[in-house]
């Protein structure tokens, strides 16, 4: 494939590695390169699209920058994975006070078929009443529940999904959507605020109600900045806090 093979859309004016980046993420997006695999060396992408090993690597370095590609010295570059222990927990900024590593053991509740409401579907770039996923789901640490989450996924692109999977995986979220449904998250926004637990969510965390808890409602995108997953999730902070690092 060469630059005459494809039509770009981008300006005549677009510096030419921002259509060497156009055009891997849309090899990206086609999955001709999985989360974990590496892809060609910038020596083989110089060649197919006919342009400098330098205008490849300042593509690569772009897509580095935004966590789509890993390099690794001496091994090369690979599609980003949230199978890989680095990555696990690239969305989650919930850190002990005691800054110590945590896992968080899952055990999910709920995986029920619905139909999107108007608020539900605005979000997941759907029609309100098109088929959805809703899950429920505890996150314990210590054996200690400390986050209640909500999950809503779009139906048709999630398809036999349901609660034996989910119970029966024993990594992130993230990582089985990838390994099971070819979809590998790249982005998110978030909203965050302060809220008091109601009757269910100290039933769920075991505190007491009006407790305080962070609210996190998280919207999660995939290649094409396409929303597939809204979480809403509440974090019993007594012990922990959100850690969100600034450049």
């Amino acid at each position: 494939m060469n630059l005459s093979d494809i039509n770009l859309p981008v300006a005549s004016f677009s510096p030419l590695y921002e259509q060497i980046k156009a055009m891997i993420l849309a090899s990206l997006q086609a999955s001709e390169w999985l989360p974990g695999e590496a892809i060609p060396s910038e020596m083989e992408l110089a060649a197919r699209f006919a342009v400098s090993q330098g205008t490849v690597r300042k593509a690569i370095d772009e897509l580095a920058s935004q966590n789509l590609l890993v390099r690794r010295q001496g091994k090369g570059t690979f599609v980003a994975t949230h199978q890989e222990d680095d990555w696990q927990y690239r969305f989650l900024h919930l850190a002990p006070d005691s800054g110590m590593k945590f896992h968080l053991a899952n055990r999910f509740l709920v995986c029920t078929k619905t139909e999107a409401n108007a608020y539900i579907a605005n979000l997941l770039k759907l029609k309100a009443g098109d088929p959805i996923i809703h899950i429920d789901r505890i996150q314990s640490y210590a054996g200690q529940p400390i986050v209640f989450e909500e999950i809503w996924l779009p139906g048709v692109r999630f398809t036999g999904l349901d609660l034996d999977t989910l119970n029966a995986w024993h990594g992130t979220v993230y990582g089985l959507y990838e390994s099971q449904f070819a979809t590998h998250m790249v982005r998110a926004e978030e909203k965050i605020k302060a809220i008091a637990a109601d009757e269910t969510l100290a039933r769920h965390l075991h505190l007491a109600p009006g407790a305080p808890l962070l609210s996190v409602e998280r919207v999660a995108f995939t290649y094409g900045n396409k929303p597939v997953e809204i979480r809403h999730a509440r974090y019993d902070t007594s012990e922990q806090h959100y850690e969100n690092k600034l450049n």
